[in-house]
């Protein structure tokens, strides 16, 4: 089985009958093993249908039509002799063509359609490719937007809940110095942080914790502030966790499974 054509145009110009030779041959032979490109085949004749009915009427010259009443006339009157002689009648001959006649008139008729045809075929392919594209730009635009939407109405009815709980942060004593409070909803299993603090010591890293009136504390975030700037996030909560109270403490860069540095910031549930 030979390989599949490596020019996309090269099936619109099948279609339009412009191939010859071995390219048609090897178009031909290989359509008829390759249901892909059998597909691509039928798209493109599909293509070069349309494009038939919308390109231009081309009108021949006037010497073309010259020569082309010109061999009706001969034709019939070639047809006439060979009815009144009767030897004609017993040898009948083929009447002789003016020289180069359908070559001219496929000249004037068909170069300039096809012509026409194959520059139109490849703007309208590249166009349906930028199309294409262009769809699936937009399409991911949609989709982060309304991801964004999704979470902007979780916000709202989060912070709106008459089940939402505030919870102020508290500095503690000989620790970096700042202000912050989380709120959380245990049924929408929801928290959000929102404070501003010193900037983490070299190495080290913030990390907030949700410490559940049963059990280990939960990881709920590791940050590293930058002067002059809020940290503000939401995340989803486990499911049936009651919360006893909330800390922010130095860890590590990066943070820890379960905490190990002093508390920074300390609130209660």
């Amino acid at each position: 089985m030979n390989a599949h054509p490596t020019r996309e145009e090269d099936f619109d110009l099948y279609a339009l009958g412009a191939l010859e030779g071995d390219e048609k041959l090897a178009i031909e032979s290989h359509v008829a093993q390759c249901a892909d490109c059998a597909h691509k085949l039928a798209a493109a004749r599909g293509r070069m249908a349309m494009l038939s009915l919308a390109a231009p009427r081309v009108e021949p010259s006037s010497a073309v039509k010259q020569r082309l009443l010109s061999q009706v006339r001969a034709d019939a009157e070639g047809e006439a002799r060979t009815r009144s002689s009767p030897a004609t009648s017993r040898a009948p001959q083929s009447p002789e063509r003016a020289p180069g006649f359908f070559t001219g008139w496929r000249a004037a008729i068909l170069v300039p359609a096809l012509a026409v045809l194959v520059i139109a075929t490849a703007w309208l392919w590249n166009q349906n490719r930028l199309l294409n594209f262009e769809v699936a730009h937009l399409g991911d635009i949609v989709k982060t937007q309304q991801r964004g939407l999704v979470a902007m109405r979780e916000a709202v009815d989060f912070m709106e809940s008459h089940d939402t709980v505030t919870v102020a942060l508290a500095p503690q004593s000989g620790q970096p110095q700042g202000a912050a409070h989380v709120m959380y909803n245990t049924k929408m299993g929801m928290l959000m942080y929102e404070g501003e603090i010193a900037p983490a010591p070299n190495a080290k890293s913030y990390e907030l914790w949700v410490i559940p009136t049963d059990g280990k504390p939960i990881n709920a975030g590791v940050f590293n502030p930058i002067t002059g700037r809020a940290d503000h996030w939401m995340m989803k909560m486990p499911p049936g966790v009651e919360p006893k109270m909330f800390a922010v403490t130095l860890e590590p860069q990066g943070g820890m499974p379960q905490p190990t540095g002093p508390m920074v910031l300390v609130g209660h549930a």
